[in-house]
């Protein structure tokens, strides 16, 4: 066997490589740091690596700044997609958005709504799935309009006949929670309505978009939020509006959330710079890296009398701790 292609399974340790080459991790944002290196460190060789993200982890992002990852781009949509219209709207356009959905069906193409929640909860004031679907059902009724739902605690055989009627074009209204982030392809539906979008992440926002746009038609995102909103959360509205680019996106992720440790395993946070931005000071870090590679070509171990200091404060840093540097 040659290519062995798998889930999160192949990390479990009674699967076995032998001489393992090359590990290609699509969606590398739901592996963690410690999954990755496990995955590739089975038979103690350090294969090749190709991570895909459209939504890279600050610590992934980061690598990439100081020049420990290469990059390659995708940065043009396949022949006869159009880019994704995204809409920032709150409350007061709820029925406007309705009868915009209701032209959209009668175009014939289908539609999302995701939810952050899957029952109604006391502590957050969000509109939940269960509640929603009763709307949806109520403002698209029978037999002119049909719905499908699905979240993480239907049985899998139920969801997968609920995705099987939406992906026949059966039902035209999608209600699900984000179990739909990855892994679906419906060309015909072009718009995706995400509620409480202030809850989300600009990283999962940006994988929900990315289930509509995958026919030849205009798809649309449309983000509904409350009125009041965190500064934070303006801005990963104002982002998502602004940009499809996934890259530029996850700058602003890392911004928002910290570059992770790199020598670690924490994939945000952990902002452990004494000066410096790294998304406003790549070309500053470029220089230092530069500087950092020509002082370990000539001293590798840090050994000559003018780089003990340097030694010192490597070692200090790195005292008692993993070095998961290498892991991307």
């Amino acid at each position: 066997m040659n290519f062995l292609v798998g889930t999160h399974a192949l990390i479990e340790d009674r699967v076995q490589f032998n001489n393992l080459g090359l590990v290609v991790i699509d969606e590398q944002h739901r592996f963690g740091v410690e999954q990755r290196a496990k995955l590739w460190s089975k038979d103690n060789a350090w294969p090749h690596v190709l991570v895909m993200t459209a939504t890279p982890i600050p610590r992934t992002l980061a690598m990439t700044i100081y020049g420990d990852l290469d990059t390659s781009i995708i940065d043009e949509l396949p022949p006869g997609r159009k880019p994704i219209r995204t809409e920032h709207r709150f409350e007061s356009s709820r029925l406007r958005m309705t009868g915009f959905m209701k032209e959209q069906i009668a175009k014939g193409r289908q539609i999302y709504i995701v939810y952050p929640l899957i029952e109604e909860s006391a502590k957050i004031d969000l509109m939940n799935l269960e509640a929603g679907y009763e709307a949806i059902c109520r403002d698209f009724p029978l037999p002119d309009f049909r719905v499908s739902v699905v979240h993480g605690r239907m049985k899998s055989a139920d969801k997968d006949a609920e995705m099987k009627k939406f992906a026949s074009g059966f039902t035209h209204i999608m209600v699900a929670t984000t179990v739909i982030e990855v892994g679906v392809n419906v060309p015909n539906a072009s718009v995706m309505i995400i509620e409480s979008a202030e809850r989300f992440g600009l990283s999962q926002l940006h994988q929900l978009r990315g289930r509509v746009g995958r026919g030849a038609e205009q798809s649309f995102c449309i983000l509904m939020t409350g009125y009041k909103l965190s500064v934070d959360a303006k801005l990963r509205m104002s982002t998502m509006v602004r940009t499809n680019d996934g890259f530029e996106i996850a700058e602003v992720d890392m911004k928002l959330r910290g570059p992770g440790d790199i020598a670690g395993t924490m994939q945000s946070g952990v902002l452990n710079l004494q000066i410096g931005d790294l998304v406003k000071d790549g070309a500053i870090v470029e220089i230092a890296r530069t500087a950092a590679m020509k002082l370990l070509a000539d001293d590798p171990h840090l050994i000559a009398p003018e780089n003990a200091i340097a030694n010192i404060q490597l070692l200090d840093k790195m005292k008692g701790r993993d070095d998961w540097s290498r892991v991307s």
